[in-house]
Order: C-alpha cells, then structure tokens, then sequence
C-alpha cells in the first residue's frame, strides 16, 4: 500500500531553476542514450494532422499525478513506502511522487538527512512544471539554499518545441548556473538535423545572459562551426555579442560576407557595428547606433570602404580605387500630440553605391537619399509645417535636370471649415525658398535655371451634398502666386540661345482661378445570377472643370512635371503635379461604374467603369521643355498631338474576383478619334489557400504616353512586356517563387528571378537567384543597359535566428500576393 507524507519545505523550486536553463540556445551536447519519444511527451500527429503543419508531432504535458496543498509552502508526497533510518534519514522508494503547487518530482527513491535541508534523489527522476519535463539519473537538492544539482538530464520545452540534454547541472552559491555537456535543439524527437553541444556552459539568470566553452555547431552530428567562447542572450534582453553573419555572391562584388557586432551600451541605446569582406571590392567597415529619448528615437548608420577594387571590372569601374562611403541619420520626436517633428540627413559618395554595395534588392533599388528638418503641428482646424528638404540622387552619372532644388525652408499653413449646410471654406498658402548649386550652362531649359522664392495662396469654396442616392460639388479655387527670382543664362547647349533669359521677370505673379463641379447618381437592383442573388449599382457621374490659359512660359519650373492620363485625373482639374504649372483646360468628363456586391456576404465581386473628357479647347500651357518644342508645335507629333486632341483616351477599367482563388483586372486607355491603343493592361491572379499563387499580366503602352520626367527618363520605344510570377507550395515544407519579364518590343529577359524555399520544424533554407537589367536611368535607350546577376542564401535554424541574406521582402515586391510561411 503506498504511503503518502507531508511535511513543509523551502521549496521545489530550486530544482526547477536548476534545470531551465538547459533550453537556451548555446548548450553543449553530452553523449547520453537518447529517449523514446513518448517519454518526451510528443504525440505524433494522425490523420488530423493539419494541412499546413510543419512538425510530425506536438508536446502535451500529461495530468499531475497528485493534488497541490492548499498551503504554497506545503510539500505532498506519495510513494510506495517509507522508512526511517540511522540518525533521522527518511527514505521514500517505489513510484515516490512529490507535489508542491505547480511542480511535480517523481523518483525511484528519495532520501531526506536528519537536518530535513536536503533530499537526495534516486532515478530515473521525473520533473514536472507547466510546459516543462525533465528527465535525468540522478540529483540532490538543497532545501535551505536552493543549491542543487542533476546528473543524466533530458529536458523539453513544450511551448517552444524544445529539448536537449546534459551530464550534470549545478546551480552555485551566488545563483548562477554552471552546466557541463549540453545539447539545445527544436527539432523533432526523431531528427537531428542540427544541434548545439558545449562543454560547459555558465547562466545568470540575474543579469539575463550565459557563457559557454567548447560550442560546436553541429548538422546531423557532424560539427560545422565552432565558438571557443559564447556570450548569448537567455531572455527578451539585449545582448553584447556576434549577430548571425550575411553571405552572399554577385557579378559585380564576388564572394561577400558581413559580420555583425552588436553592442548593448544601454537600456535606451544600442550599436551594431559590421566589417564586410568583399572578394572584388575589399574590406568595408559599417555600423549602425540606435537611441530611443522618452518619444524621441534616431539611428545613425554608415559603411565606408577605402580604395574600391572595382568590383568585377577592376582598373575598367568607374570608382576603381576611389573610397566609397555612405552615412545616414534619422530622427523622430514630438513636443506633443499636435506637434512633432523630424529630421533626415542622408549622403553617399556616389550614386551607384547601393547598385554596388546594397545588401538587398530594397537597398539595391534605392534612388535617393533625403535630406530633412520637419515640423508639423496638427490641429483641428490648421495645419501647419515648417521643413527644409533636399534629396540625393542616386544615378551615375547624374544629369543637372536630375538634380532636385533644396527648399530652404518652405512654410505652409492649410485649414479647413466644415458647416452643416455642406459649405465648406479652405486656406491653402505655401513660402518657399528654392535652391540647387549645379552648372546652368549644361541644362537646356531656361524655366530650371532660376532659384528664388515662391509664396502661394490658394483659397478655395465649395459646397459637397452627398445622400445615400448621390453626390453634387460646385467648388472654386484661386492660385495667388508671386515669385523673388534669380535667373542664370544658358551658353553651350543644343536648345537655348546664350542670353535668354537676360530680360526675363525677376518678380513675376500669376492669378489663375480654377472652377469644378463634379456630380453622380446611385442606382440600386437586387437581381440573380448564376444562381447567386446579387445587389448591383449603376454609378454615372458627370464632372466639369475650368482653367482660363495664364502664359507661364518665363515662370520657374521647381517642382512640376507633367501627368501621364489615368482614370483618377478625369475628375482633376490639374493637367500637372506641382504649383509652378496650373494648366488650361476646359472640359467635361462623364462616366459610369456598375458594382456587383454579393447579398450574402457584402463582397463586392465585380465592378467596371468607362470615363472619358471632351474638351472644348486647345491646351496651351507646356511644361516648355525644349526637347519637346518642335513635337509641341506639330500636331502630328507625340506630344503636339495631347494638345490639340478634343476628347482624352477613353478609359475602361474592371476588376473581377472569379471566385475566392481566381481574380482578374484590366485596363484599357483607348483613342477613340484615331482608333489606336495608347495602353493596355492585363492580370489574372491565382490564390491557392495553401499559399501558392499565380500571377500572369501583360502591358503595352505607346512611346510618350507618360510625358514626365527628362528627357532619358522618358521611354523611347513602345513597352510590350509580359511578366509572369508565382508561388508554388509543393507541400508544407517545400515552395518555389519565381518571376519572369520579358521585353518583347526589344526581345530581351528584364528580369528573372528564382527560389526555392525548404521549411522543416526546426530549420529552414532560403536560396534566390536574379538576373535583371539596370536600365541606368536612361529609359530612352538601352545601348547603356547592364545585366546584373547575384546569388543569395539564407540558412534559418529555428530558435537560434537566420544566416545569410534574406530575400523576402524584394520576394514580396516581385510576387504580388507573396506571404513568407513558417520562418
């Protein structure tokens, strides 16, 4: 018959500490005889294994074997007898089972000394304490001191799907804890693919952090890396130490290989710096500080890479034994909740350098660098900024009409007032210096040679009523402009005689009123179809504008550019972004959508709309660039032509959602007096719930069609292109991603991109390779087009974080509908 005992102790507790820290991740592996599974707690899934499960299996912790006490500090025990010994020794044997609160002690004998401060264990022991098990050979427990120790440990952490084992755990008289012969792993009971293994390992759950000695890395058993020393985080608490490092190759850097160092300085502020070998270019030196004030926080980052190999290229690269170097500031904060501010400075030392060093495909597409002071106060009425900005370009090399003007400063102050009537009244009102150091000699367009001062006001009133069956809005605005100029002559170029600009207005003005009135109807059906009842809308709309012409021909041009047509700008009054260029324009544009919302669910599954403008006069105001000049006078002419034509593309759009896996979207841009395509796009989208997806779309657009920009950004040909993208997930584990655009008008690949993805419970392998053309800014041509290739790999060993570069997130860019699964 079993005899239970009670008695009040210190507690269990120190056992359990003892043992927790062999689930952190730099343990050392000892050679012990490995368990069954089930002695683990693990269940393997059956058929209700979920589809998109990863692990064979789950860890669930069984029912305790006996009730707690009622008391905290009261110890219950079971066993199937007890005896006492010599000198007060108590021994439980037989299925000995101890209770305390939460944890549990199960043991083939336990023996308590006389001073009742110390009870030695018998195994196989048994330890139990929510989502965690121990199992070990042997161990004793202080009771007084909480110092303990167990010999033959396995170990599991069901909520972290972890486990390991070790020879012996100590905890010390100071409280820290000292391992010898550990294992750490979140695989599977049945796999081994990777693991950790040291030969002694010291935690300090005090300070949040442990050290071991003699940490191999090992991949089914067989060592990989080594660590002679390990300092690593045992909690959420940051860490001085090694980062996992990034690994990669490309055509033009070689081999590429960056080790991060981070560096816990502070509670508030941290660093990471990073030296990066590259095989072609040499060794570059990074880092990165991050501080955090009360609800202010910034970060300083920065590489720099003296006398550049020149890549792939060597003595032939444009920057061949020349520094590269990159610097970047960012900050964010608030004097209150109305009022904040900002502040960037970002510089490179060229514009290829994230072409060259960018260790990502975000990076690597990067185009510009800000430069910004912000202060922007929020309130119900007014809002109010004060900024200076300025941006670096990165292009190589970069033309004088690329480079942006700094605004040094620029003022605003917009409000708006609501009345119930539907009334409402804005103040819209800008000053703002503009300013670029550039030689005015090399532009060709007289209107960017200038820098000055701008002050804009802009009032406006309207009237918006909009009831459930439609909407009406009469609204006029007018644009009080005054300018403080500087004007440069022009020598040396194609376009612009010398001394153009000698008698031009310092201080011009412009008064342009600007009238609209947009107005539509909703119409409501519930019908049938295809067995499905339907709710439909019929939504015409009908929209007026007037621009009377203003000559702006000898006015700045700072930040204006011409719109390509779209859908959006039928009910614009606004032929271009920016204040520098009000456009005329006198014009009606009339449409109409119809939706189809599903009556069940409120999903709306299809809609279509058609819109077009019909103009009454010629437009004249252009963005006068000379470039342009003779197209603008010829209306024959890409440009000449949008100026004279009497009705805008006719533009048709739809969107379908097929059912919940298949979509499509479609979009045509038509000229109906000349009965000629000027853009057309296709897509049509698969969407698996497994995750795999497919997306297939088609785009052509006629050359000038998009009439911003300068002159080499402009396309010069016809764009055919097809891109095709997916996602297919082979199984749980197992997916491949992958894109293709060609360019049919110029019979090439733009881009290719390749991956594959393998996803197991407790690793993961990310491998993408792309091959794409840097068309170098210059769309006009492709005579200075390159093909660039790199290779990137990822390794992610669950519960220890990645190695390698990651491609997720240019995958997600790429692949439209692209979700990254169970890393």
């Amino acid at each position: 018959m079993a005899q239970r005992t009670l008695w009040t102790a210190a507690s269990l507790t120190s056992l359990f500490y003892t043992l927790l820290p062999a689930a952190t991740p730099a343990l050392a592996a000892p050679p012990l005889p490995s368990l069954p599974a089930d002695q683990l707690d693990w269940h393997a899934w059956g058929d209700d294994r979920p589809s998109n499960e990863l692990c064979s299996g789950y860890y669930l912790m069984p029912d305790y074997e006996l009730e707690a006490a009622s008391d905290p500090e009261q110890v219950r025990g079971q066993s199937d007898d007890a005896g006492y010994g010599q000198g007060g020794i108590t021994t439980l044997t037989g299925n000995v089972v101890l209770r305390q609160q939460d944890q549990q002690l199960q043991a083939r004998q336990a023996t308590l000394n006389e001073a009742r401060d110390r009870v030695s264990l018998e195994g196989p022991i048994t330890y139990r304490q929510p989502n965690v098990l121990v199992r070990g050979e042997q161990g004793s427990v202080s009771l007084n001191s909480d110092a303990a120790d167990i010999e033959g440990a396995h170990y599991v952490f069901h909520s972290s799907h972890a486990r390991g084992d070790a020879s012996r755990v100590e905890r010390l008289a100071d409280g820290r804890y000292r391992m010898r012969n550990a294992t750490f792993t979140t695989c599977d009971p049945q796999s081994s693919l990777w693991k950790l293994q040291g030969n002694e390992i010291v935690i300090n759950r005090e300070e949040g952090y442990g050290t071991a000695s003699g940490t191999r890395l090992r991949l089914y058993d067989v060592p990989v890396f080594y660590w002679p020393w390990l300092r690593f985080p045992i909690d959420d608490r940051r860490l001085s130490g090694l980062l996992y490092p990034t690994v990669g190759f490309n055509s033009d850097n070689g081999f590429d290989y960056a080790q991060p160092i981070y560096l816990n300085l502070a509670p508030n502020y941290d660093a990471t710096i990073v030296p990066r070998y590259m095989s072609d270019r040499g060794v570059m030196l990074g880092g990165q500080f991050r501080y955090l004030f009360g609800t202010d926080r910034g970060q300083v980052e920065g590489n720099y890479l003296p006398s550049d190999d020149g890549g792939s290229d060597g003595r032939n690269d444009d920057f061949y034994d020349e520094d590269r170097w990159f610097f970047n500031y960012m900050h964010d904060g608030r004097f209150s909740d109305r009022l904040t501010y900002s502040l960037r400075y970002g510089a490179a030392s060229d514009g290829d350098y994230f072409d060259d060093f960018g260790t990502n495909f975000d990076e690597q597409n990067r185009d510009n660098l800000e430069r910004l002071a912000n202060l922007d106060y929020r309130g119900d009425v007014w809002h109010l900024r004060a900024r200076a900005r300025g941006y670096q370009v990165m292009d190589y090399p970069v033309s004088p009409n690329d480079k942006p003007f700094y605004e040094l400063p620029s003022l605003s102050a917009d409000a708006r007032w609501t009345q119930s009537s539907g009334t409402y009244q804005e103040w819209n009102s800008s000053a703002t210096y503009f300013y670029r150091d550039i030689d005015e000699s090399r532009l060709n367009n007289p209107t960017e040679t200038a820098t000055g001062a701008r002050l804009n006001i802009a009032p406006a009133i309207g009237f918006r009523r909009d009831p459930s069956w439609g909407f009406f809005e009469p609204r006029a605005q007018l644009f009080l402009t005054q300018y403080d100029l500087s004007w440069e002559n022009l020598s040396g170029n194609d376009y612009v005689a010398p001394g153009a600009t000698d008698d031009w207005d310092e201080s011009p003005h412009r008064t342009i009123p600007v009238f609209s009135v947009d107005s539509g109807l909703i119409f409501e059906r519930h019908t049938s179809l295809f067995g499905s009842r339907w709710r439909q809308t019929l939504e015409p709309r009908l929209y007026y504008a007037y621009v009377p012409y203003r000559d702006q021909s000898q006015l700045p041009q700072f930040d204006t550019a011409l719109q390509a047509p779209s859908y959006a700008q039928l009910w614009s009054p606004f032929r271009f972004n920016g204040i520098d260029r009000i456009g005329d324009v006198n014009k009606v544009s009339y449409g109409v959508s119809s939706r189809f919302l599903d009556d069940a669910t409120g999903h709306q599954r299809f809609t279509a709309s058609v819109g077009q403008s019909r103009f009454f006069d010629d437009r004249r105001v252009t963005d006068d660039d000379p470039t342009k000049y003779d197209e603008y006078q010829n209306v024959n002419s890409r440009y000449g032509y949008d100026l004279v034509r009497d009705y805008s593309p006719a533009i048709g759009q739809l969107e379908w959602q097929i059912n919940d896996r298949w979509s499509t979207r479609y979009a045509l841009f038509y000229d109906t007096e000349n009965g000629a395509t000027e853009r057309n796009e296709t897509y049509v989208s698969y969407r698996h719930p497994s995750g795999s997806l497919l997306n297939l779309g088609y785009r052509w657009q006629r050359e000038g069609f998009d009439p911003s920009g300068d002159e080499e950004d402009r396309l010069g040909y016809n764009r055919n292109e097809y891109d095709v993208s997916f996602a297919w997930r082979m199984n749980a584990s197992m997916s491949l991603v992958g894109r293709y655009l060609y360019d049919q008008t110029n019979s090439r690949s733009l881009e290719t991109l390749a991956g594959v993805q393998f996803n197991d419970c407790c690793y993961g392998i990310e491998v993408a390779w792309r091959e794409y053309v840097d068309d170098d800014d210059t769309l006009n041509t492709i005579r200075d087009d390159e093909t660039k290739r790199g290779l990137f790999l990822r390794f992610i060993f669950k519960g220890l974080g990645g190695v390698g570069q990651n491609p997720d997130t240019y995958f997600e860019q790429a692949v439209p509908g692209y979700q990254r699964a169970g890393f």
